[in-house]
């Protein structure tokens, strides 16, 4: 099984949407909430900056973000939890697992290790910010976490919650299971191939309904 993080494992995503608020409108494009998950919810930060120098028309600094990470710091130790339910149903899973986001490891470190869950992963985390030369949605980062650990991306399932997530699990030819309980609504989700669910206590039926096993 490969997770992703923010959205998935950790209730990060809210916290994010609220800074990218401050920061765009900041930079002179004001957004609201729900178009600013559509355009940058699952991007690593290093797409998400291209995208916005494109919508300014002139480049940022690669520090741009910095004036921003108190306030982020302060909402994730205030806010920052686990997804629902995601805690029990990983002590009930029995199957091999890793975690593959589109954040950096300085984050994924940070984000897990404040809801207990950096120990679960130790040893299987994997950035599409640093990893590879391309983060989701090319399927570069589900296909070198598998081969990583050993696993047939055909054997493995992915559990996500944005589109992004979605295309690259669906370019890597690995099943996909789509959580619809976050920022990202259900009509956003659909596709070919994907499984869509809205409360992670569904998950282990869900995956023992799924007709191959997951080795990943």
């Amino acid at each position: 099984m490969i997770f992703d993080c923010d959205g998935v494992l950790i209730d990060s995503e809210p916290i994010g949407v609220e800074v990218d608020k401050v920061a765009l409108a900041a930079l002179g494009l004001p957004m609201g909430e729900q178009e600013i998950v559509e355009r940058f919810v699952g991007l690593s930060h290093r797409a998400k900056t291209a995208a916005l120098e494109q919508l300014l028309g002139r480049s940022l600094p690669a520090d741009w973000w910095e004036e921003y990470r108190p306030l982020h710091t302060r909402l994730t130790e205030e806010r920052l939890a686990p997804v629902e339910g995601i805690t029990a149903v990983l002590a009930q899973l029995g199957l091999p697992d890793c975690v593959a986001s589109n954040s950096s490891h300085r984050w994924l470190r940070r984000g897990l290790g404040l809801t207990g869950l950096y120990e679960r992963f130790a040893g299987r985390i994997f950035s599409g910010a640093e990893d590879v030369a391309r983060g989701k949605p090319a399927p570069d980062l589900f296909l070198h976490a598998a081969r990583t650990l050993g696993a047939d991306p055909a054997r493995c399932v992915v559990i996500e919650d944005s589109p992004h997530g979605l295309a690259a699990a669906n370019a890597a030819g690995i099943p996909a299971f789509a959580y619809t309980g976050g920022v990202n609504p259900a009509t956003r989700l659909t596709g070919p191939g994907r499984v869509l669910f809205d409360d992670m206590r569904k998950l282990p039926e869900l995956l023992a309904a799924h007709p191959g096993p997951a080795a990943a």
